[in-house]
């Protein structure tokens, strides 16, 4: 792939242009796994199964089962067909609290995924939700850490959250710190043949001036219905605003209190024929949207979810 371009050269036009190109270069390296963002339950020696066009999964934190090779049984348990496995906790360390950097720990994980017949479909990095992206600095040692767990376990998508102290709509001073170091994450993904899907908290024509101006396909928006369902958007506009090349991957989820099949301001028919009319393929991951009477059953709740998205975009 030719060196990223710089920013002041690169139109909205020539980065949609890279970004689709990248994207269809890694369908054809994938023609067996054609989702981009999926990653084979075995190591490279292994087979990965022909995919449906939607999947499932479930994030190992939100089952109580973060970083540990339990969260395969529960999600097997649960239904599902993939798990989002965590780098791990922050706190005050100059990296991810993780064990993925042991190849005999990597190793347990991804025979654990064979195991159960599931995927490791993105590799998060919860830890900022509550941390500071734009100002902690080690974070170009994180990301690189994130990247070659990424590559190490043959996992396409990361999971990055700018959470609640790199909130772009309260800190607006963030974005310049922000954007640069994206840009960073974003060259190192691209190298690496990867994507870093960014969560963020504006709105979709926010999210798209983001990734202009970042300006490279190592950097997509991985979507969250919430953000928009929270904020009082149309989810189904948003998802069209965005498009199908700029969403790496989905949390389906609302705010904890009700389940998926409840929720009366998720119309999750319609939401499956916008994605269908865009031509998105990809991973549904299940965050949160726990029944407030049942909260603390993982698997009742993330099963419920489960059953009623496979009903939905997976029936036939």
């Amino acid at each position: 792939m030719s060196e990223l371009m710089s920013h002041s050269s690169m139109n909205r036009r020539r980065f949609l242009g890279r970004t689709g190109a990248v994207v269809a270069a890694g369908f054809v390296a994938r023609a067996a796994c054609p989702c981009f963002g999926a990653a084979g339950p075995t190591s490279d020696k292994g087979e990965t199964p022909s995919p449906r066009r939607y999947r499932i999964g479930v994030c190992d934190w939100m089952i109580l089962k973060r970083q540990k090779l339990g969260a395969f049984q529960w999600t097997d348990r649960i239904g599902a067909d993939g798990v989002e496995v965590d780098m791990g906790s922050l706190g005050d360390r100059e990296t991810f609290d993780s064990q993925l950097n042991d190849p005999a720990v990597r190793q347990q994980f991804l025979d654990e995924a064979k195991k159960y017949n599931l995927e490791i479909c993105s590799i998060a990095m919860s830890g900022f939700y509550a941390q500071a992206f734009a100002e902690r600095p080690t974070v170009p040692r994180m990301m690189q850490d994130c990247i070659d767990t990424m590559k190490n376990m043959n996992v396409k998508v990361a999971f990055l959250p700018l959470g609640v102290r790199t909130d772009l709509v309260k800190y607006p001073e963030l974005r310049p710190a922000t954007v640069e170091r994206l840009k960073a994450a974003g060259a190192k993904a691209e190298e690496a043949g990867v994507v870093i899907g960014v969560e963020t908290a504006l709105d979709a024509a926010g999210d798209v001036k983001l990734l202009e101006d970042i300006g490279s396909p190592g950097v997509r928006i991985y979507f969250n219905f919430s953000n928009a369902l929270q904020n009082g958007r149309d989810l189904c506009d948003e998802l069209r605003t965005l498009g199908k090349e700029r969403i790496c991957q989905i949390h389906c989820t609302d705010q904890d209190g009700v389940l998926l099949q409840d929720n009366q301001r998720l119309d999750m028919p319609k939401v499956k024929q916008t994605l269908d009319e865009m031509g998105w393929r990809g991973w549904l991951v299940i965050e949160r949207s726990r029944s407030a009477q049942n909260s603390r059953d993982v698997v009742f709740n993330f099963g419920s979810n489960t059953k009623y998205l496979k009903s939905i975009f997976q029936a036939g």
